[in-house]
């Protein structure tokens, strides 16, 4: 027959070893990959030369009133 201290040890092991899969599996669903999302594009241009036409158009409008803050 099993004694009491083994059937103790039995349930800790396959308690902890069902833990492992859970988080393992969960570790896997996060980092999975779907097939639908296309693969991201690294060859975007840089935002440095979209800021330099906003803030260029900015600096040429000196008389436009300062912002109050307000939100809308």
């Amino acid at each position: 027959m099993i004694s009491d201290g083994d059937l103790y040890r039995l349930a800790i092991f396959l308690g902890s070893c069902a833990m492992m899969m859970i988080v393992l599996y969960h570790f896997l669903d996060v980092n999975a990959r779907d097939d639908n999302e296309p693969a991201e594009n690294n060859s975007a241009k840089p935002a440095r030369t979209t800021a330099k036409a906003t803030t260029s158009s900015a600096e040429a409008t000196p008389t436009s009133p300062p912002p109050t803050g307000k939100a809308l």
